[in-house]
């Protein structure tokens, strides 16, 4: 657990320094950045990947989707993942409205690659930890559903089968 949380802590502590860089650069008009200002550039997207690629050598492939579930530092991660995915389709809708330059396009990049990432370092801690990922099963596989209501039901009658005992 101390090796997750140091990984973690470094990550995301360069993650959140680049955001205040992503978020400077997006405050200002294009052609008005001043000079000084340093941008996003591939290098971090490709860190970004790096981690990635890292990360994912230590968990199983995919089979299915992955449902949002795990632990608190996982549940952290997937709403920062569904907060990035947001603020990439804020970005477009900026690029849209005002124009193809208005936002360069490593920006998305970058944004893109970070909701990747947040997902991947999800799954990373989930599989370091010994704990299981909650995949996604179509409705077809999933059975009858009857909701919390059968469970109850089937609750109390296995409480009155014990009663019997």
């Amino acid at each position: 657990a101390g090796r997750v949380h140091f990984i973690c802590d470094s990550a995301l502590s360069r993650v959140q320094h680049e955001l205040f860089d992503l978020g400077a650069e997006l405050a200002c008009p294009p052609e008005n950045l001043p000079d000084y200002m340093v941008l996003i550039n591939d290098d971090q997207s490709d860190v970004l990947v790096s981690d990635m690629d890292a990360w994912l050598s230590q968990t199983d492939p995919l089979t299915s989707f992955i449902l949002p579930a795990g632990g608190p530092p996982q549940a952290m991660l997937h709403h920062a993942r569904t907060v990035t995915r947001r603020l990439e389709r804020n970005i477009v809708r900026l690029r849209d409205i005002e124009g193809e330059d208005s936002v360069r396009p490593l920006v998305l990049t970058y944004v893109n690659r970070l909701s990747d990432w947040l997902f991947v370092l999800s799954r990373w801690i989930t599989a370091v930890l010994g704990e299981e990922e909650m995949l996604w099963l179509p409705l077809g596989k999933r059975g009858k559903e009857d909701g919390i209501a059968g469970s109850i039901h089937r609750q109390n009658e296995n409480d009155s089968d014990f009663e019997q005992i």
